[in-house]
């Protein structure tokens, strides 16, 4: 007999919290994160009923989001490619996920309207730079996460990470959209080969850059599970098995973060790091 569904968490059992910081070395902070819920809305257009304003609020949460883009190529372009896409992005999400919200759309249909979400983001990216040629070369990874409980999905682009904790192991979601990661999947570069700077840090997939492969990955929310976005500036510097370590002993959202922050700053900080880490506070019960 199939186990009754867990019961969606209310706003105030969810714990959350998100910092970024510039590093020991960089001189301006590219990365940008997000994190909000979407709300159903009344909308009044027309009515013959008095105090109709009161009519037009915010209902209950239809969605949760968190999101980290990495800028890149260098100075002032980085930081606006990763503020652009962030604020895009969400503006397409928004438009998407009340659309499966209102029509009940299938998975497949969903997953295909965040890829179509993050290239729009794409677009408007590459618009800029035709708008302003000093902004050629500007880029940026997207890595968020959508919770439409009891369902989330991933969208991907590039190599900022996102990890979930669930009954005590670590796992990473998103898959590095790098040079490297694509030379171990082709079987052409041993896996211990991998780290090689040049081509660990180097992109195959971005917002904005010579090829984007946005990817949706879905999966089941579960009471209990905590999750983790992060930029490389976290996860070239923190292992995972200290990132599990942290999330295993952390007594709030925030002060996971801060704790995998000083881990990062303590092995040398060489990037700008973005830390962002959901929970659910309490069993359902």
């Amino acid at each position: 007999m199939p186990s009754a569904p867990q019961p969606k968490p209310r706003d105030e059992d969810i714990d959350v919290f998100g910092l970024t910081h510039v590093g020991l070395t960089r001189s301006s902070n590219q990365d940008h994160f997000l994190i909000c819920s979407l709300q159903e809305q009344v909308v009044v257009h027309g009515t013959s009923l008095p105090n109709a304003g009161e009519l037009s609020r915010c209902g209950g949460r239809v969605a949760f989001v968190a999101l980290v883009a990495d800028g890149a190529g260098g100075g002032a372009g980085g930081e606006e490619a990763s503020r652009l896409a962030a604020a895009a992005v969400l503006r397409y999400v928004t438009e998407s996920v009340r659309c499966y919200y209102a029509s009940a759309a299938g998975d497949e249909d969903f997953a295909q309207a965040l890829q179509h979400a993050a290239m729009r983001c794409h677009t408007d990216l590459l618009e800029r730079v035709r708008e302003d040629p000093d902004l050629r070369g500007m880029a940026t990874t997207l890595t968020l996460w959508i919770g439409v409980w009891p369902d989330s999905y991933l969208l991907q682009v590039g190599d900022s990470r996102c990890y979930l904790l669930r009954g005590g192991e670590l796992q990473q979601v998103s898959r590095d959209q790098t040079m490297a990661q694509e030379l171990v999947d082709l079987g052409a570069l041993p896996r211990v080969e991998a780290a090689n700077p040049r081509l660990a840090h180097t992109l195959s997939s971005a917002i904005g850059g010579p090829q984007t492969e946005p990817r949706v990955t879905r999966f089941q929310q579960q009471w209990g599970d905590v999750g983790l976005l992060c930029s490389d500036g976290l996860s070239r510097h923190v292992r995972p098995e200290r990132i599990r370590e942290r999330l295993l002993g952390m007594r709030s959202a925030r002060e996971a973060c801060e704790g995998l922050l000083q881990d990062a700053l303590d092995a040398g900080g060489t990037d700008n790091i973005t830390v962002l880490v959901g929970r659910t506070r309490t069993p359902a019960g």
